[in-house]
């Protein structure tokens, strides 16, 4: 059974939104809200040390998610390839998950339900990329298997010079690495604390 994980190659990402784009045409989501958003920040107060980076938004699909176990009626799960879902038939849209993911990452719908980033869960069903991932010009989005070192993915972390997850202190294990970045997460929030090192593919 694979365990699923997504990343995001900082060097090469250009910020152009086509991730995005894709993932709202292609799980409909209503116009001014979004499963997956990319942010830019820029550090450094003089021309030696500014620099640039892109936050990339979406559900990291957390191996220990917080918003799963104060979901009132199971709407909120993960299945047995590691995506952390909702069973929108019994969301009752009570915004418990909302409050519980410490990153932000779900909004309520409009029709009373709410959503979140699937990894395009229909697309991996039927053997194809989430749409971000197809959609990234510069293969920046890398989606694979996070147990098989064949992988793209798993290619990918190993071949980075610097891996980060958000907040990893938290211990929700996230699933969605940042890789490459010239600036830190935390110091992109302006939060002046060092890098932590990921842990990216123990259990």
């Amino acid at each position: 059974m694979p365990r699923y994980g997504m990343a995001v190659d900082l060097d090469r990402c250009i910020g152009c939104q086509a991730c995005a784009v894709a993932c709202a045409v292609e799980n409909q989501v209503p116009e001014g809200f979004f499963r997956r958003r990319v942010g830019e920040v820029t550090t450094g107060d003089d021309p030696a040390t500014l620099r640039l980076t892109f936050l990339h938004l979406q559900c990291y699909h957390c191996e220990r998610p917080p918003c799963v176990p104060v979901c009132p009626t199971g709407a909120t799960y993960v299945t047995r390839d590691g995506l952390c879902l909702v069973n929108y038939d019994i969301c009752i849209g009570c915004r418990a998950c909302v409050t519980a993911c410490p990153y932000g990452m779900r909004y309520p719908h409009p029709r009373g339900v709410v959503d979140k980033c699937s990894l395009c869960d229909h697309r991996i069903a039927a053997g194809r990329l989430p749409a971000c991932v197809e959609a990234c010009p510069t293969r920046a989005l890398v989606f694979g298997d996070l147990d098989d070192p064949a992988s793209p993915l798993r290619q990918a972390i190993a071949a980075a010079a610097r891996v980060e997850v958000d907040r990893p202190e938290l211990g929700t294990r996230p699933k969605f690495f940042l890789l490459n970045g010239r600036v830190s997460l935390p110091e992109a929030r302006g939060e002046g604390m060092p890098a932590q090192a990921a842990e990216v593919t123990g259990r």
